[in-house]
């Protein structure tokens, strides 16, 4: 008899332990909302400018630009994206070059001066710090995320991860998963790369995170063009629409905030 009740009490703490883990992950999202989106655009496009800003403007919603240094956009019109960011959007760090590993990954239009398969941690750290210093001169920021660059976690043959863990509050990585708010990993963050899909595709992937009460990135190149990776405006804005009619549920907000969030949110966590 003793047996049996040492048995149902360990079956009592198991079932209190995963509850209180599934209440633990329910306590961190996400500002008393179901699930968190956050909207990426990668490369500093200017079909961004021109399409996506007043899309998500005239919506309410703000956003993360990953804009490399190199970005053509940014050096012709540099007045307009720093007025994205005083609107509360979020300059994210695509570094100077927007270099990626070229012969190891077989890319052949990597070209070989920002082949990250001969750079050096060195290099690739202090590129990354003076695009900080260039987007710390348009938007006067000092937290913001790191999207890597096709991404490309090496520089030849070692991780620079670890070197820029004091730069940024996060880095956002591009493995199609949803983010539980309670394991996710801020220098990994996962994000849905988005070519083609339809408006009620991008809308599913919304629905999955409402029903895994997780965080859902997605990762734009091109809306409505400018990019091989591109997505119709259409779809894009159909997206938007759906946002904004059940955005009491969902909490829509720039990487940096959302990851400032985690964070706190996961410190707590472990104080407990």
């Amino acid at each position: 008899m003793t047996g049996t009740r040492i048995i149902s009490a360990g079956i009592i703490l198991i079932l209190l332990s995963l509850n209180l883990e599934a209440q633990d992950n329910k306590i961190l999202k996400w500002n008393n909302k179901q699930c968190a989106v956050v909207l990426t655009y990668d490369d500093g496009l200017n079909v961004h400018l021109d399409k996506v800003i007043p899309a998500l403007d005239s919506a309410g919603m703000k956003a993360t630009f990953y804009i490399p240094g190199n970005s053509s956009s940014l050096s012709k019109r540099m007045a307009e994206w720093k007025a994205v960011a005083a609107n509360g959007h979020e300059l994210g760090n695509h570094t100077l070059f927007h270099p990626c590993a070229g012969k190891s990954k077989k890319r052949d239009w990597v070209a070989a001066e920002y082949d990250l398969d001969g750079y050096s941690i060195k290099r690739m750290v202090q590129e990354i710090r003076l695009a900080n210093t260039m987007l710390n001169a348009i938007d006067g920021k000092t937290m913001r995320t790191f999207a890597y660059t096709c991404g490309d976690r090496n520089a030849g043959d070692s991780s620079f991860v670890d070197s820029i863990q004091h730069d940024f509050i996060a880095g956002r990585g591009v493995k199609e998963e949803m983010n539980l708010a309670n394991k996710v990993d801020l220098f990994d963050i996962g994000a849905f790369m988005i070519n083609g899909q339809t408006g009620d595709e991008l809308i599913d992937l919304v629905k999955r995170a409402k029903k895994d009460s997780a965080l859902l990135v997605f990762l734009f190149h091109g809306v409505g063009g400018e990019h091989h990776l591109n997505v119709s405006l259409e779809a894009h804005n159909q997206l938007l629409r759906y946002l904004k009619k059940n955005e009491a549920d969902i909490w829509i907000v720039p990487l940096a905030e959302i990851s400032a969030f985690i964070r706190e949110s996961q410190k707590n966590s472990l104080k407990k």
